[in-house]
């Protein structure tokens, strides 16, 4: 290394949960840090050594001189998909990347440490591409030779929530309960504060210190801790401990992991996905004792970990939208291909009708018809599909705001139709509005 006491750490993945919170502490306990993302969102961009890179697409030559041009002593990977999808590969993410990474270290021209974040258990318990391929990045590090840390965290519990974090909020928030087994999955909990200080040691050790040459540490608290208790512990915090719940029924859960499934050819990366349920239902165990006798570090337990952070409203309202969000982008992205597939293939004939009995000519009205419909199904597609969601919420109130509008200068007797349709025109704006303000991930 070129400084023990200061080494230069480059974070791969440091828009993402961990690679975040990491980034920012390891800058706040004086190292050096580059964090290197796809995207930033605007509120990440927070130092000039945030770069913004293609990483996934970048060679072994790239990703060397990436190091030698930061003079990089450390490399945290953080880089993580949960499943296979639109943009994401778990083999590329996980087993092709490791690969050239370790050549691009190996040939960068100087000696650096890989710290490589890995999930819990062992390959006989391995049953998706998720967890297989992260098992075959491991094995890929272990026979490089390189100096390396692969740190396998359990549930990770930080003050900001993506994915599963983010759905065990959510779960807590609302009146629900697991079944009785999946509740009493083991979920051991380990406090990100804790991973970033083990990455912090870890950067301050000489890289020819056989103790830390290459080492595997499971990352948790060492008491037992189930999936139900991780749950409770966050209802506490929200003040939801008290009151009647509904139990989940297995096929609901199944039936909603395959949503999300659909959800994520669509290009949306909802935390309940089949992926995640099979994980969570493996759990999430290990022997934090290697790592704690070494490092000297006290795991936070789960009432610390969430106690720390007592819940505000912006905590409460999150947990109790997460979920909702889902359903709200469903519902409006169904209620627009439906309405407009009704009209033109199933009512055509009325529709044109309510323009026709006011006074405008057939072929004017058919026309107009047609087109209004076929707008309407396109904005559902809009906004069914994450990368032109923004676009088409936006469309979608426009449109809306011009149907009120038109039909208030030509056809005003509409508002007073006594279902009231165009009365309900002004909550479906307000819905979408919501939905368009909750679109960002992070």
């Amino acid at each position: 290394m070129t400084a023990a006491a200061s080494p230069r750490i480059l974070v791969l993945g440091a828009s993402g949960l961990i690679g975040r919170y990491v980034t920012d502490d390891l800058r706040r306990r004086g190292f050096a840090t580059v964090g290197v993302a796809r995207a930033f969102s605007g509120s990440q961009r927070v130092s000039a050594l945030d770069i913004e890179l293609p990483i996934m697409v970048l060679d072994i030559a790239a990703l060397a001189q990436l190091i030698r041009t930061h003079e990089i002593d450390v490399v945290v990977n953080c880089l993580g998909v949960l499943q296979d999808g639109p943009g994401s590969d778990t083999n590329s993410v996980h087993r092709d990347f490791v690969a050239r990474l370790l050549e691009a270290i190996a040939t960068c021209g100087h000696s650096v440490r890989l710290i490589h974040l890995s999930i819990p258990g062992t390959a006989d318990e391995d049953r998706t591409a998720f967890a297989t391929t992260k098992r075959a990045a491991e094995r890929l590090i272990a026979s490089s030779g390189i100096a390396s840390a692969i740190l396998r965290p359990g549930f990770v519990i930080a003050p900001s929530a993506y994915g599963g974090s983010a759905m065990v909020r959510a779960l807590a928030a609302l009146p629900f309960d697991l079944p009785a087994k999946d509740a009493a999955t083991p979920f051991q909990p380990v406090a990100v504060g804790d991973i970033a200080a083990t990455i912090a040691w870890l950067a301050t050790r000489p890289i020819d210190d056989e103790a830390t040459r290459a080492v595997s540490w499971d990352l948790m608290q060492p008491q037992p801790v189930t999936l139900g208790d991780v749950i409770g512990a966050f209802r506490r915090s929200l003040g939801t401990a008290d009151g009647p719940r509904i139990a989940v029924p297995v096929p609901l859960i199944n039936l909603g992991a395959l949503a999300g499934d659909l959800s994520n050819r669509l290009g949306w990366l909802p935390p309940m996905r089949t992926t995640a349920i099979a994980e969570l239902r493996r759990g999430v165990s290990g022997d934090p004792t290697p790592w704690i006798a070494l490092t000297g570090i006290t795991p936070t337990t789960l009432a610390a970990a969430v106690g720390a952070h007592g819940a505000a409203i912006q905590d409460k309202w999150f947990a109790r939208l997460f979920l909702i969000k889902a359903l709200i982008i469903a519902s409006l992205a169904l209620f627009w291909i439906a309405s407009g597939a009704i009209a033109l293939l199933i009512s055509f004939p009325a529709t044109t009708a309510i323009l026709t009995t006011r006074g405008w000519p057939e072929s004017f009205a058919v026309p107009f018809a047609a087109i209004t419909s076929m707008m309407d199904i396109s904005i559902g597609v809009l906004i069914a599909f994450r990368r032109t969601a923004a676009f088409g919420l936006a469309a979608g109130m426009f449109v809306s705001l011009g149907y009120m509008i038109g039909c208030a200068l030509f056809t005003p007797d509409l508002w007073l139709e006594p279902l009231g349709a165009l009365v309900k025109t002004g909550p479906a704006i307000v819905l979408m509005l919501v939905a368009l303000l909750t679109l960002d991930n992070r």
